[in-house]
């Protein structure tokens, strides 16, 4: 599923679900990137001093991918698949 962010609480709520659906534990994130508990809980409350690299090293842990389109355009159809 392909979820839009445009705000902080989105990408919080966003992180929340990822991490519950990978059914890890806030202890489970945190020790999968190297942060402490009440880090994972304060950025699934409040996403405004998420690092890029925190959310990169999230969204590997959570099984999810970042994908960045220009938003005037159309989305391609199927998004092709780049492997880093």
């Amino acid at each position: 599923m392909i979820h839009l962010v445009a705000t902080t609480d989105q990408m919080a709520q966003l992180l929340a679900a990822g991490r519950r659906q990978a059914g890890l534990t806030q202890t489970d994130a945190a020790a999968r990137i190297g942060v402490s508990q009440s880090r994972i809980s304060a950025l699934e409350t409040d996403a405004t001093a998420l690092t890029l690299a925190q959310l990169l090293a999230l969204c590997g842990a959570y099984g999810l991918q970042l994908q960045v389109r220009d938003k005037n355009q159309p989305a391609p159809e199927p998004a092709p698949l780049v492997e880093w």
